[in-house]
């Protein structure tokens, strides 16, 4: 039988649970045990990849300004500011600084890889 990360058993068989909301770019990333030579384990996330922008839905298109922030876009076309992270995804960036450092910077608006509902491209 497994742990979920947090010392509760898991059924065999049955994925964990995530600790993350489905809103987290992390929900989806599985958790990995770290066992010690003394026995003691310490659960983590496994890395998370970045997905091919290729395959993400476009929404639109935005130019950076100066005065910009990754969380105030993601709330504007995403609805959430929390959801800058698929602004980053789409563009790809892994620092989110990066996405309205430079003003005149075209910027990609996407959806999350899978979702349908948006052209490609």
């Amino acid at each position: 039988m497994a742990t979920d990360g947090y010392g509760a058993d898991i059924p065999d068989g049955l994925p964990a649970p995530s600790a993350y909301p489905r809103s987290s770019r992390y929900h989806d990333v599985p958790v990995a045990v770290h066992t010690e030579p003394d026995g003691r384990q310490t659960p983590y996330l496994r890395r998370r990849l970045l997905p091919d922008p290729a395959r993400l839905g476009t929404l639109t298109e935005h130019t950076v300004s100066v005065g910009d922030r990754p969380d105030l876009l993601a709330y504007h076309y995403l609805g959430s500011a929390e959801q800058w992270w698929q602004i980053a995804d789409a563009n790809p960036v892994t620092d989110p600084r990066e996405l309205t450092g430079t003003p005149g910077r075209r910027l990609r608006i996407a959806l999350p890889e899978g979702v349908p509902g948006a052209a490609n491209g």
